[in-house]
């Protein structure tokens, strides 16, 4: 049995369980493999994401990847937030292949996270890759560990964003990203 497995084991009875009971006998090693799957993303580098997938393009137009789910465990209690996030970048002579831009964001989120990082982690990525004259990111995402626990808000919803280049500097462009991705309207 690996390090992990003996973990969850060890948890079980710290819990004041019995790991041998019939329904939690191979649970230690169902969370260890579910936490390898949830934290899979310290297994991929960016250059493995994108693989090569950037294209030559006259397009000088924002591109925008809206609706992205995303799954991530809060790097505080390791407790899930759920959520979409929100990607647009300016083109500057080269295009991402449109499942790069929903991998990167699925990397950066199968690592522990702060939802803050993770915002900034994607727009930085997608920097780096594209050579972009601007990028925005924007993360609305449910924290179990505001939900389940603490002050357990149901309904509360966590924004983040980061705004690069373009969309830094320039107003209309932000506005112009916010409203297409109809954050104008939501609550």
């Amino acid at each position: 049995m690996d390090t992990l497995s003996n973990h969850y084991r060890d948890i079980l009875q710290g819990l004041g369980e019995d790991p041998q009971r019939e329904g939690l006998r191979d649970t230690p090693q169902r969370a260890a493999k579910a936490m390898r799957y949830l934290c899979n993303g310290y297994a991929t580098s960016l250059e493995e994401v994108v693989n090569g997938a950037l294209f030559a393009s006259d397009n000088d137009e924002m591109v925008i990847v809206k609706d992205i789910e995303l799954y991530s465990l809060c790097e505080h209690h390791l407790l899930p937030f759920v959520g979409r996030a929100h990607v647009a970048y300016i083109p500057t002579g080269k295009v991402l292949g449109l499942s790069k831009v929903a991998r990167i964001v699925e990397m950066y989120a199968r690592r522990l996270q702060i939802q803050e990082n993770l915002t900034r982690q994607i727009a930085e990525a997608v920097q780096e890759v594209t050579g972009a004259a601007g990028v925005a990111v924007v993360i609305e995402a449910r924290h179990m560990c505001m939900m389940m626990r603490g002050v357990e808000k149901q309904n509360s919803v966590m924004n983040t964003s980061v705004m690069l280049g373009a969309f830094r500097q320039s107003c209309n462009t932000r506005m112009e990203f916010l409203q297409l991705i109809g954050r104008e309207q939501r609550r």
